[in-house]
């Protein structure tokens, strides 16, 4: 493995455990805004309800801001992409071209007895 396999490796295990973090801080969040403690759980439910419609109204009176927002998404999730290696990807087309042959072959073989069965049960 290449210093630079290891090193996105690595860096894609940090960004899962920020990533792990950050949710598990938005699940607190979540549970104590859920709690009955009073005006303040309530406004803040309704001050995000009011965020999404805002955000909701904006997407459906300008379609070029829903496709903005999921092209930005698209860049941002090929970022998180591990790409493999030439020499990954040679290895993995030899890998599937060889697969592919040996079912052909099993299956090709099956129907040659499955045909030769039903030949010889019910004659020529």
């Amino acid at each position: 493995m290449s210093k630079r396999d290891r090193a996105a490796k690595s860096k894609a295990k940090a960004d899962d455990v920020v990533d792990d973090a950050a949710d598990a801080a938005v699940d607190t969040l979540d549970d104590a805004e859920l709690r009955p403690t009073g005006k303040r759980a309530g406004t803040s439910r309704r001050a995000r309800a009011e965020k999404s419609s805002a955000s909701e109204t904006a997407t459906r009176r300008n379609p070029f801001a829903a496709i903005w927002t999921f092209l930005t998404q698209v860049v941002a999730e090929m970022k998180k992409v591990i790409w493999p290696t030439r020499r990954e990807s040679i290895i993995f087309t030899i890998i599937v071209l060889i697969f592919i042959v040996i079912f052909t072959a099993f299956i090709t073989g099956l129907d040659i007895g499955f045909a030769k069965l039903v030949l010889w049960i019910f004659g020529d």
